[in-house]
């Protein structure tokens, strides 16, 4: 069955973590601690997935940085962690995200936004993106009590859509995030922002590109055989 549903992770897919770095640079003394930091947010995220511990995304989002600093020997002040964090609530789109969602929503797509924030951090994000009009829906996994790569993730967004899997199509810059979804019967696109190589453990979607536009053209190509 072909997708009607394009499904969009929003970190670093959709969203530029760029503005973070200078943050970052001036708290930690480089801006590489950005990807740290975030690596450190999803690793937590995945251990209490694994392990059902409840909680959410921006509460392991300060947890991960106040973790870092520590790491690193450093007096994180609550304000220096306030504006981190407000920071990331306040994330610009890639260059590349409205045109391709109107190219996509021109052709007949519903879009919808599928993360691991919460959905009250997620309303924020797009709203103070520019974005809200580009999406039908926004679901966050929070309400599942659970985290994406997770299958209960891909279900409940499946569940919220009233529609089943196989309709359902991720774009993601996480190659972990295409194979979750695709291990939980939907199809993937992997869009590739960081030019690491995509895991070969992984299950590899049929939808591969390095910008946004890239992405949407062969999703709708593909819908129109």
């Amino acid at each position: 069955m072909r997708e009607q549903t394009i499904l969009f992770d929003i970190n670093e897919t959709v969203l530029n973590l760029a503005s973070l770095k200078p943050k970052f640079n001036a708290v930690f003394g480089d801006e590489s601690y950005t990807a740290t930091w975030f690596s450190m947010l999803l690793h937590s995220s995945t251990v209490c997935l694994v392990t059902g511990v409840k909680t959410d995304f921006a509460s392991l989002a300060k947890i991960a940085l106040d973790a870092l600093a520590a790491k690193q020997k450093l007096l994180l002040s609550e304000k220096e962690g306030n504006d981190i964090l407000a920071t990331f609530a306040n994330l610009a789109p890639h260059a590349d995200i409205q045109a391709a969602l109107t190219k996509l929503r021109k052709a007949g797509f519903r879009l919808v936004a599928l993360s691991n924030s919460s959905q009250a951090l997620l309303t924020t994000q797009i709203l103070n993106a520019g974005l809200t009009s580009y999406f039908d829906e926004l679901i966050s996994v929070e309400a599942a009590g659970t985290f994406k790569p997770s299958a209960n993730a891909y279900a409940f967004a499946s569940k919220q859509l009233e529609t089943t899997a196989d309709t359902l199509r991720l774009v993601a810059a996480h190659d972990w995030d295409t194979h979750g979804a695709l291990s939980a019967g939907l199809k993937a696109a992997y869009i590739d922002r960081t030019g690491a190589p995509y895991n070969p453990l992984f299950l590899k979607p049929d939808v591969i590109g390095s910008t946004m536009n890239e992405i949407a053209e062969q999703i709708i190509s593909m819908h129109k055989i």
